[in-house]
């Protein structure tokens, strides 16, 4: 089954990728848009002062990401903007992340990150590297089943996950690497 569920993750990413490419820049900038507000209510309906902490914070970050776990070895990659509330500016932004611990399962999740310092978001957008450690349960697809998550991060950054869809059981120790869109930017 698990194999079933990479290839189908993976064929998925493909015709994700090949479609990208037809679209032009503006309609992948919208396509990010869209998913930064669907991504923040989701996760109002969890933490209901989440536009208010976004809004007060020097600035926060919106990431869409795809997760594979395959006993010890994990390894993701996404896509997302960072938004600066001093002036304005949105910085798109790719993701890729590669952990080690135990796990198996594939998901599909999204993430709003909220900056505490200046410094915080400035390296970010800059250096672009985390690490942190990161448990988790999930069983979800469509509406239906469930998802428990907790995520340490060091930098000043609280960070609240929403699971989309997909099946996984992990412990891992991971780092990020954030970059900016060279592409959309």
């Amino acid at each position: 089954m698990l194999k079933q569920i990479l290839a189908g993750v993976m064929a998925l990413t493909l015709i994700s990728c090949a479609a990208n490419q037809q679209k032009t820049v503006e309609q992948r900038r919208s396509d990010v848009q869209k998913m930064v507000q669907e991504t923040v209510q989701s996760v109002q309906k969890h933490q209901s002062n989440i536009r208010q902490k976004m809004r007060e914070a020097p600035g926060y970050a919106v990431f869409s990401n795809a997760n594979v776990n395959l006993i010890f070895a994990s390894f993701s990659g996404g896509y997302g903007l960072a938004h600066d509330n001093a002036s304005g500016k949105d910085t798109y932004m790719k993701m890729g992340e590669a952990g080690i611990g135990l796990g198996l399962g594939v998901k599909d999740f999204r993430a709003v990150f909220v900056f505490k310092t200046r410094h915080a978001f400035d390296r970010f957008v800059e250096s672009g590297w985390m690490v942190g450690a990161h448990a988790d349960a999930a069983a979800k697809a469509s509406d239906k089943g469930g998802a428990a998550g907790g995520e340490v991060m060091a930098d000043e950054v609280e960070i609240y996950q929403v699971t989309e869809a997909g099946l996984a059981l992990q412990a891992t120790i991971k780092g990020t690497k954030y970059w900016q869109d060279d592409s959309l930017n």
